[in-house]
């Protein structure tokens, strides 16, 4: 009893120090602050801006943020302030300037406080430093500027800010970091690759347009060899590496398989499932990876005499990953889905006659992934291992009639699994025929027209990549 007797005249001898405190300038400042953190008002706007960034990370990080604060405040509010009931501070001493209208909700703890917390761990817990940083500055102020409007005690700030850094770290719990869930198991290899921190021996593959990624790999590695996208089967060193989109990533597999090198893969902002799915993040990630030499041996697909390390697919399936893709980042994988399945099918699509391992299919489109993806339907999600030995095969059938229509339907119908116009299994091998014995083929986004009858295989564990 007299320990918390001792805590609460501190926290009151610490709030009138801040009472008497005169910061100028602050009076304009903190006190709207901390009116715009109101029923967290100020974390929706920031989380909204994040949103509409078109960044993963940042939407990743408002998704988090507004989840974690949704933990803290009825946690605080109809918990803590329950609990304690503590009465809130007498504000005489401060300037009419700074006060705020006392609240009527006891004292302790501070919601803003753990509010603000809240957010600030989470977006830690995704976005990159260079906004990281910032949001947490911003909540620290507003943590502040409850004691500095007399609305708080020290220690109400101080217990909010545990609650709230303690229920963003227990988002992990509820969903998984981007790491974590971007990074794909895959069986490492021993030893451990030596290689030289300048670049030596290593030949780097640069598409012409990834400006930033190129300048950044030059100056990690100032002895590699740099060599056109398109030379990169010519390249020499004892390992490459390439910055590139999925297409680009697929010259580099195909070059590091037949000529037995490792392979570096380095995001560049374009389309870079791979990357992605390894835990690589940005070019800096990229040249870390390289710069440890650890190794993992990856499962590639294999078709019409190459290779692919992502997905295959025939009949509207280039088209409708293509139109996905580029709204995606924008409006999410679903919505884009949906918008670019009516684009397609709006069109001159028709669908296409098809004989898998032997069972005739009339059908809108085939994909084959290399390895199992996650969620059902026409555009899967990440893998969450790249060397599980088997091919992921989902099949679109077109109905009778409406044809158009029920295909719509069918991609979510897939999704809930409610769909009898969509299959889905694995294996090791799977073999297709159509009846001209030419068909349109993507290999990881690349388009031409192949020769059947094609036999999708899989290498297991024969690429090497860094991570």
């Amino acid at each position: 009893m007299r320990f918390r007797s001792r805590l609460h005249r501190l926290d009151k001898h610490l709030f009138a120090a801040v009472a008497q405190a005169r910061l100028p300038g602050l009076e304009r400042v903190l006190p709207p602050l901390s009116r715009a953190a109101d029923n967290a008002l100020l974390w929706a706007g920031v989380a909204g801006t994040f949103a509409l960034s078109g960044r993963r990370r940042l939407r990743r990080a408002a998704t988090r943020g507004l989840l974690a604060v949704s933990l803290a405040s009825p946690l605080v509010n109809l918990a803590g302030k329950q609990a304690f009931g503590r009465k809130r501070p007498v504000a005489d001493a401060l300037p009419m300037a700074r006060l705020l209208k006392t609240p009527l909700s006891a004292s302790f703890p501070s919601g803003h406080s753990a509010s603000a917390a809240a957010f600030a761990t989470a977006v830690a817990l995704e976005a990159p430093a260079a906004v990281a940083v910032p949001v947490t500055a911003l909540a620290a102020a507003v943590c502040f500027s409850r004691v500095y409007t007399g609305v708080h005690y020290p220690g109400d700030v101080l217990a909010g800010v545990a609650i709230g850094v303690a229920t963003g770290l227990v988002t992990r719990r509820i969903w998984p970091e981007a790491g974590e869930a971007g990074r794909a198991r895959a069986s490492a290899t021993a030893p451990a690759f030596d290689v030289d921190p300048s670049g030596e021996g290593l030949a780097v593959a640069v598409d012409p347009t990834t400006d930033d990624a190129a300048e950044t790999l030059r100056k990690a590695f100032p002895r590699a060899e740099f060599v056109p996208l398109d030379a990169i089967d010519k390249a020499g060193g004892k390992a490459l590496a390439v910055a590139g989109g999925d297409g680009g990533v697929n010259r580099g597999a195909q070059a590091a398989l037949d000529h037995g090198k490792p392979l570096l893969v380095v995001p560049t902002g374009a389309l870079g499932h791979l990357a992605a799915e390894l835990g690589i993040a940005d070019a800096e990630e990229a040249v870390a990876a390289y710069q440890a030499g650890d190794l993992a041996a990856v499962d590639v697909g294999e078709v019409a005499g190459g290779v692919f390390v992502n997905d295959a697919g025939l009949g509207i399936y280039p088209s409708l990953a293509d139109r996905r893709e580029a709204r995606q980042k924008r409006i999410g994988k679903w919505p884009a889905l949906l918008w670019g399945m009516a684009e397609v099918l709006g069109r001159d699509a028709k669908p296409f006659d098809l004989i898998v391992d032997g069972v005739p299919y009339r059908a809108w489109l085939l994909f084959v992934g290399n390895c199992r993806y996650g969620s059902r339907g026409p555009a899967p999600g990440r893998r969450a291992r790249l060397e599980d030995g088997v091919l992921d095969i989902r099949l679109m059938t077109a109905a009778r009639r409406l044809p158009r229509v029920r295909a719509f339907g069918s991609a979510v119908g897939a999704r809930l699994g409610l769909s009898r116009h969509y299959r889905q299994w694995q294996a090791d091998t799977v073999r297709v025929e159509t009846p001209s014995g030419e068909v349109r083929l993507a290999r990881d986004g690349a388009t031409f027209t192949a020769h059947g009858p094609l036999t999708f295989t899989k290498r297991p564990r024969s690429l090497h990549v860094f991570r």
